[in-house]
């Protein structure tokens, strides 16, 4: 568990800020671990908890699968999709990464983020991740951060 300060989500800016975290973020699915990483981004927006966008260098070999469609993002752009996939088992579209975000997110390149809930177990400095609910958001619950969260039923119009 992290030492640092809890922070409200409600703070957040809009539009969103990307961070650099020097967080230990893991991954694993399927009995492997294929994500580890103290080179981490967060983004951060308002009602959010933050989504984790880790290095695809950073990735295993071999986890991630292009698949077709696209998504756009008002803030950062058009996204690409992954199947993530390690130890048999696969998670359809399970990761996304913006190939050529928009220039305010511009650091955002060469990483991916996932969504924690499809995941067998994320970490973040060891604490066991809660995934934010909804099946668009990607957001990462620690003990660091404070709700109450956008994604559940019921929040689309907060």
């Amino acid at each position: 568990m992290t030492d640092r300060p809890a922070e409200d989500v409600w703070q957040y800016p809009r539009p969103p800020a990307v961070e650099p975290s020097d967080e230990l973020v893991v991954v694993e699915l399927g009995g492997s671990e294929i994500v580890r990483t103290s080179r981490a981004l967060r983004v951060l927006e308002t009602s959010h908890p933050p989504t984790y966008y880790l290095p695809l260098a950073d990735v295993a070999p071999g986890v991630l699968h292009p698949v077709g469609g696209t998504t756009w993002c008002e803030w950062k752009g058009s996204a690409d999709y992954f199947d993530v996939v390690a130890g048999g088992r696969t998670v359809p579209a399970g990761a996304w990464t913006y190939p050529s975000p928009t220039p305010a997110f511009a650091a955002l390149t060469g990483h991916l983020a996932l969504y924690p809930g499809r995941m067998d177990r994320c970490t973040v400095d060891g604490e066991v991740v809660q995934a934010q609910e909804g099946d668009f958001y990607g957001g990462w619950i620690t003990s660091r951060v404070r709700g109450p969260f956008k994604g559940a039923p019921g929040t689309l119009g907060w």
